[in-house]
């Protein structure tokens, strides 16, 4: 659909900058430069530093490298983690808590080994910790982890090599907490701890009756599939003073879920867990260590909002607010404050990574020209259509609109049954087409448009071709309706002048995005620039770091893209500093059992018995053969 603005009115930076919304979902990462590309400002101290996506792009072919890739930018990793940490320290200092801030990454929100070992690194400084809710989890984290004034949190289902892991962890000195989830597991950790002869620490995962708005509600509530409610927790106090274990227990934890919207869900969680904690100290428990688990929420659409996809706090009100509700709750009943923990993932990382893909076609709802004289033989039906057509004023567009979906829908009967021939209901299809448009454009004149026509501009726009899946790289677009900010790198400086929605390369009709951010809500489609002849057209999906790689599958057999991590310095300059290439064809035939050598030697006997029937020779089979196995090692997504 197209997109009409006075002539005479010149496109600027700002309007791209206010359509897109990049200065409010950006947090300070991204701008628009005044060529009309997208520039990463990595430093916050340095925001003269601005580095084109487009230029990285270009650094990217050069390599030898094809889109889609994922870029990572390490600068904005280290600045999280250094903003979460300052924001707390900054609270605890204007507050006088008498506790610290002890941050942990959750492995599970990107477990890939860059991203987990580039936190333990950036975080060093803060003994910033990691969080592991399985064992893979945990043998990755003890690999990585090598500050032992960091915590190392244990979550989820434990089975006895799990316990056994963290018990040598906490015998070599890690502050190696194992938190139960279900109250099956204190036997299990008991009954090691005394065969290991090592003292566990010991946390507890309790059900709040706070819950949460947004995708992950669940997590919290008497009905979350995790963690203790207030008599299984008394049950479990009760079994350590019998074992005479009590002082193991040193730990509180909750998850009230993830991206957490509204500042009042999460001063309610607090002032609920702050009451347990004050109740686990009363009887005889030595605690120290209360972990709000996460939820520290990422504004994708830059409303400051409590939507689903917003937060309508900032990150220092986050801080300060769980400071006071922890000392003013703890203060009254003369409580310690203890160490604060958060698993704060996806504000880590979510900014810390953009999808980086290029259009290769698009598809157009336009109708093409009508004949200048119609057949001898039109039938009826279509002549009625055209009649809608030649009919359609700014006053009838609600009775012609439905006039011309009853006429399409019988011709589309009559079509079905053989009354109608296939030119006949191309032509009316044509018609129909005219009509839409038609109306498209007369309703921007009306004060009241009908509902059934207010979104009539959605069924006419196009549908731009990304070289991307979906599904292996934006699972949550797909499975939960998750909005990211999307928008082209370049040609900012030019006015979009198309509404499209996005389709990626599987064959598959939920392989698409048609839900975008809007500052108010959601839009159905996304401004974009026509295609030109000859030159590629580059597209970002911003904030993509948290859980969708892990999360992604092999939908269509499109595997891993091409990663590349670039550190920008001081001076301006910038390093490409890691690259790894994406999966192969054979990489992603493996997963699936398939074993790429026997296939070529499988091939190879088809293409000789070709050879024996007389279709090919031995000089194609030849060519067939290096056809074959170029594939196989070649890219899984389209290669120009």
């Amino acid at each position: 659909m197209v997109i009409k603005k006075d002539a005479f009115e010149r496109w600027t930076i700002q309007d791209s900058e206010d359509l897109y919304n990049i200065k409010d979902w950006g947090a300070g990462y991204f701008d628009i430069s005044e060529k009309g590309e997208v520039v990463i400002t990595p430093m916050s101290e340095h925001k003269e530093i601005a580095i084109s996506i487009l230029d990285i792009i270009s650094g990217i072919k050069d390599r030898g490298l094809d889109m889609p890739v994922l870029l990572r930018i390490e600068n904005i990793l280290d600045s999280q983690i250094t903003q979460i940490h300052e924001s707390f320290r900054s609270a605890i200092r204007n507050s006088g808590y008498q506790g610290i801030f002890s941050g942990v990454y959750p492995i599970k929100v990107n477990q890939q080994q860059q991203v987990v070992e580039e936190v333990t690194l950036f975080g060093s400084r803060y003994h910033h910790g990691l969080e592991a809710g399985s064992k893979a989890e945990l043998i990755a984290a003890l690999s990585l982890l090598k500050d032992q004034e960091a915590c190392l949190i244990c979550n989820g289902y434990k089975d006895e090599e799990f316990v056994d892991l963290g018990l040598y962890a906490c015998k070599m000195g890690f502050k190696c907490f194992f938190v139960m989830e279900i109250p099956s597991e204190l036997d299990l950790i008991l009954e090691r701890s005394q065969r290991l002869d090592i003292r566990p620490l010991i946390g507890v995962r309790i059900k709040l009756s706070t819950r949460a708005g947004g995708h992950w509600t669940e997590s919290g509530g008497d009905r979350s599939i995790f963690g203790l409610n207030t008599t299984q927790l008394v049950d479990m106090v009760d079994h350590l003073k019998e074992k005479n274990m009590l002082d193991c227990l040193q730990l509180l934890h909750y998850h009230l879920g993830s991206q957490i919207p509204n500042i009042r869900d999460i001063r309610s969680a607090v002032l609920e867990a702050c009451r347990i904690y004050a109740g686990l100290a009363n009887e005889g428990a030595p605690m120290g260590y209360i972990d709000l688990g996460g939820g520290l929420a990422v504004d994708y659409d830059g409303s400051h909002t409590n939507f689903m996809n917003s937060r309508n706090y900032s990150l220092d009100e986050y801080c300060a607010d769980i400071i006071e509700t922890i000392m003013s709750t703890l203060d009254d009943q003369n409580i310690s404050h203890p160490t604060i923990i958060t698993e704060s993932g996806r504000a880590t990382v979510a900014y810390y990574s953009v999808l980086l893909f290029n259009i290769l076609d698009v598809s157009r709802f336009e109708a093409l020209p009508l004949p200048e004289k119609f057949p001898e033989d039109t039938p009826e039906m279509i002549l009625n259509l055209l009649d809608v057509l030649n009919s359609l004023t700014i006053k009838n567009v609600q009775e012609c609109y439905n006039d011309a979906i009853y006429y399409r829908d019988e011709i589309r009967q009559l079509f079905k049954h053989g009354d109608v021939t296939l030119r006949h209901r191309s032509l009316a299809e044509t018609i129909f087409w005219h009509i839409v448009n038609n109306i498209a454009r007369d309703i921007k004149n009306l004060k009241y448009v009908p509902s059934d026509l207010k979104d009539i501009d959605i069924a006419l726009s196009d549908i731009y071709y990304g070289n991307f899946s979906v599904f292996q790289s934006l699972p949550d677009a797909w499975a939960i309706d998750h909005l990211f900010p999307i928008m082209p790198v370049h040609r900012l400086n030019e006015m979009p002048n198309r509404k499209a929605i996005l389709a990626d390369i599987t064959c598959d009709c939920d392989g698409k995005i048609d839900k975008f951010i809007n500052p108010h809500g959601v839009q159905f489609a996304l401004s974009l620039h026509e295609l030109k002849a000859e030159e590629e057209y580059y597209m970002g999906v911003f904030l993509a770091g948290a859980y969708q790689e892990t999360l992604g599958d092999l939908h269509n057999l499109f595997g891993d893209t091409n990663v590349v991590t670039i550190r920008a310095y001081e001076n301006g300059d910038y390093d490409f500093v890691r690259e790894i290439e994406g999966d192969s064809v054979a990489d992603v035939l493996t997963y699936v059992e398939y074993e790429p050598k026997s296939m070529i030697v499988e091939f190879r006997k088809m293409a000789e018995q070709a050879i024996r029937k007389g279709k090919i020779s031995p000089q194609e089979r030849c060519k067939i053969m290096q056809a074959y196995e170029s594939g196989l090692r070649g890219y899984t997504y389209f290669e120009r």
